[in-house]
């Protein structure tokens, strides 16, 4: 009886232990919540030429232009809030979910302004210029998913998660990507 007393009390506690590292795993993960892995850095010029209209027709000598030169980044990682960690034991299954874009910047002490047109009949707004920026972020996003910018996240989440596992000691360690199913319409 006390043998058998002993063994309750041993797989409780190896119980209780699994179950504390699976939740100090997923802890540590999930306190990260976004960790950006990836940095694209961007230099652009942008062209910028527009007219006073009526009724769609441009009108002659209302042109409008400017050039900026500017300097930016996107950053591309994973959102660890939606990270599933699975523990047994000495061996963990970590499904990650796939990179995304999570900021994109210019710099603003970096932009340049250059080749101002003035026209009195349709001036430079401030508008003409945040707009154009805006634009401008798509295009920056564009050519890092051209990079391949997502992919490399996706490396790098799966890299600095293994060594975060290894560092708490655990011997086998699998990391996958989310499996995203398409959604129906």
């Amino acid at each position: 009886m006390k043998r058998l007393t002993s063994l309750f009390f041993i797989l409780i506690a190896c119980a209780a232990n699994l179950a504390a590292q699976s939740n100090m795993v997923l802890s540590k993960i999930v306190y990260l919540q976004e960790l950006s892995l990836v940095k694209y850095n961007y230099t652009g010029v942008i062209s910028y030429k527009d007219y006073y209209k009526i009724l769609n027709i441009n009108v002659p000598l209302t042109e409008k232009s400017f050039l900026i030169k500017y300097g930016g980044y996107v950053k591309a990682g994973v959102d660890f809030s939606r990270i599933k960690v699975d523990v047994d034991n000495r061996n963990v299954h970590v499904s990650v979910p796939k990179a995304k874009i999570l900021d994109t910047v210019i710099d603003e002490n970096s932009v340049k302004v250059y080749d101002e047109s003035q026209n009195a009949f349709n001036p430079i707004k401030i508008t003409d210029y945040n707009d154009a920026l805006k634009k401008e972020k798509n295009t920056m996003i564009d050519d890092a998913l051209k990079q391949g910018i997502l992919k490399e996240a996706n490396e790098q989440a799966k890299l600095a998660i293994s060594a975060l596992l290894q560092g708490l000691g655990f011997e086998k360690i699998e990391v996958t990507e989310e499996i995203a199913l398409p959604e129906l319409h």
